[in-house]
């Protein structure tokens, strides 16, 4: 292996070892970033499935309410404190904000979309119309 010894004959293995390492960590961040957009892309399907629930015909206000307060009751008990009531709530206006899923980027996660999503102000949102881009 002419490639890992060096003019000196000393074994010119750190080299090697970076790339090693390199692939391991580059490997790692790839999955990373995938567990973070499949995580965006569950809260966005919750939102979804929650607001359409909401409107069969039941007002809206009351019946969403009701309607996230018990299941987060039942998804906390099962899953733990990720599915809250507030948690759910930010689902359904993630949704209602970013209704086309394919309009979401991979690069961001599910806190930057959620702090995103706190905002009150209608100019800073993608579907406010406008002059702030966000992407």
């Amino acid at each position: 292996m002419g490639n890992i010894v060096n003019g000196d004959g000393i074994y010119a293995v750190s080299h090697f070892n970076e790339d090693i390492k390199s692939i391991i960590v580059d490997s790692r961040n790839t999955v990373i970033r995938s567990i973070d957009h499949q995580r965006v892309l569950m809260y966005w399907r919750l939102g979804e499935r929650i607001f359409t629930e909401e409107q069969q015909g039941k007002d809206r206000a009351d019946y969403g309410e009701f309607l996230i307060c018990n299941l987060s009751k039942q998804l906390e008990w099962e899953f733990g404190s990720e599915f809250s009531y507030r948690q759910l709530a930010y689902c359904r206006k993630f949704f209602r904000m970013y209704p086309i899923v394919n309009a979401l980027r991979a690069q961001l996660n599910w806190f930057q979309y959620r702090l995103l999503v706190s905002i009150d102000d209608e100019l800073a949102t993608p579907r406010g119309g406008g002059k702030i881009q966000w992407f």
